[in-house]
């Protein structure tokens, strides 16, 4: 992208706030770093790759395609049953998926998504995971792996204020909005409407009717105009779906405040983090089972399984396998292209996201509420950053900021489009530029920016989606082949991945009559 600094601040960040940062001078050069797992070009140019030669075939009872989150919990599902005689293929060079992480020699970091929120007790099979990892301390979720406080923090007009609601300013109405909207909330909890995982929600007709509104049209109908009300709840639907209020189902927008809380009155469910966020349950789910570097191109149903091809990274070697049972755990538009004459998948949508990770020299200086776990741009279209060393309570010195930019665009293929048009350089004057609001020192203290570009990172719930035939349909078994992503969900949290991947593992057994169990 060849753009003067201001335009290409205006492009991503608007151009009011454009102006008033090409005034300020910009007396140090952009910190090195890279565009890290960009490895969609190289999956489209494996698609025309090698066939395999007729002895580089072998046999397997199960092929899981895919080693994010969903894909590695039908690994760890199979193994509990003694089903051993499986593989995972994934292209990335890593396996995590959206849940991967890195490390540095100041702090590991999240990629992606990093957090969830302490299980109900519902989700037994998170649960179960969190209590093989030891995290579990009886009932309860040990203290230690709680994010500590303080945690969240928004920026509003040059000083920091505790929590996401901004409550500095706000009028009697402002207060008057948020209590009807705390009690709205309440009453979905007290029906037990909203879960996680969301296939033991509620599906009766109420519940399924606010996905025939988009989250707009529901805050409208409750009269709710309060600017903070309606940041906080955009915000959400940022956060979790990457769209705007106009394009997020109010289904989904209820879901993200209902399904933490266990009672009416509680607070949201306390959240479990780590400096690396969920690339800790990747760690914990790998085995060497885990095939990376592999690209699987054809998914081919036969009477007595399925065929799967696979294509090396490099291009230069390329195998078979005959599956009995095929998992695939990619999202539902990559089916589409490798399991032949897969079904129609158009009514699934996918947001982009921009992830950066800053190491900095040291904690960048706050005015107002101290530094949190996450840390909100009240005037900014990102949303802002987390501390990788806050778990560790290290609230000064070295660190490293990981900062999330959801594209809202309403066409998904617009936002791919401008997410891709930036390079490295690009992006690493929009993120210090966008910190800059806060903390004016960051380009001065910032030793290392790498980017990550997320372009399909999570399906969109728009207006519809969640009571559509098509998501339906796809949880369902393709021949001889189960599916396993966020997307059968239609939102893109670990627990579904969790869900859908032990899910798809529990119908195996069955098919294979060796395991009847269920931890779902």
């Amino acid at each position: 992208m060849s753009l003067s600094r201001r335009d290409l601040l205006a492009a991503f960040l608007g151009a009011p706030f454009a102006a008033i940062a090409c005034r300020r001078p910009v007396r140090r050069s952009l910190p090195p770093g890279e565009i890290v797992g960009a490895s969609d070009r190289v999956g489209h140019r494996l698609r025309e790759a090698l066939r395999p030669s007729t002895d580089s075939w072998t046999s397997r009872d199960v092929v899981i395609v895919g080693a994010g989150i969903a894909g590695l919990a039908a690994g760890w599902r199979l193994t509990h049953a003694d089903l051993n005689d499986y593989s995972v293929f994934d292209l990335e060079p890593v396996a995590g998926g959206t849940a991967r992480s890195g490390r540095n020699t100041t702090s590991q970091y999240p990629w992606g998504a990093h957090y969830v929120p302490a299980p109900l007790p519902e989700n037994r099979v998170l649960i179960r995971l969190l209590g093989e990892m030891g995290v579990m301390d009886g009932n309860e979720v040990a203290e230690q792996y709680l994010c500590r406080d303080p945690q969240e923090r928004v920026f509003y007009r040059g000083a920091w204020y505790e929590g996401l609601y901004l409550s500095a300013g706000a009028t009697h109405d402002d207060a008057r909005q948020l209590h009807e909207f705390e009690r709205e909330i309440d009453r979905w909890v007290a029906m037990r409407a909203f879960t996680i995982p969301t296939a033991l929600g509620s599906q009766n007709a109420d519940v399924m009717a606010l996905d025939r509104m988009s989250a707009a049209q529901w805050l409208d109908a409750h009269r709710w105009t309060s600017p903070r009300l309606r940041w906080l709840v955009a915000y959400a639907c940022r956060d979790d779906y990457g769209a705007t209020l106009e394009d997020t189902s109010a289904w989904a927008a209820v879901f993200y405040f209902a399904s933490r809380v266990p009672a009416p009155g509680k607070p949201s469910q306390p959240l479990i983090t780590w400096p690396e966020g969920n690339g800790r349950f990747v760690r914990h789910l790998t085995n060497d089972r885990v095939e990376t570097g592999w690209l699987v191109t054809s998914v081919i149903p036969t009477e007595n399984g399925a065929d799967v091809i696979a294509a090396s990274r490099d291009g230069s070697h390329a195998r078979g396998i005959h599956a009995k049972n095929v998992i695939f755990a990619g999202p539902q538009f990559i089916a589409a292209r490798v399991i032949r004459d897969y079904r129609d998948v158009r009514d699934f949508v996918y947001g982009s996201w921009l992830v950066a990770n800053l190491t900095i020299s040291r904690s960048p200086e706050s005015h107002g509420f101290p530094m949190c776990w996450d840390n909100a741009l009240y005037d900014s279209p990102s949303l802002g950053y987390v501390v990788a060393t806050h778990q560790s309570g290290r609230d000064s010195g070295p660190t490293v900021l990981t900062y999330y930019y959801a594209f809202t665009d309403h066409d998904p293929r617009v936002s791919r489009e401008r997410l891709l048009s930036a390079g490295r350089d690009e992006w690493a004057e929009v993120v210090l530029s966008d910190l800059s609001r806060a903390h004016p020192e960051i380009r001065d203290i910032t030793e290392r920016l790498d980017v990550m570009r997320w372009g399909h990172a999570m399906v969109r719930p728009y207006p519809g989606f969640i009571a559509s035939a098509a998501r339906r349909e796809a949880a369902q078994p393709f021949r001889s082949i189960e599916l396993a992503n966020t997307d059968l969900s239609g939102v893109a949290l670990m627990e579904e991945a969790l869900y859908h991947g032990v899910r798809a593992a529990e119908a195996v057994l069955r098919r294979g009559g060796r395991d009847t169990a269920t931890y779902l």
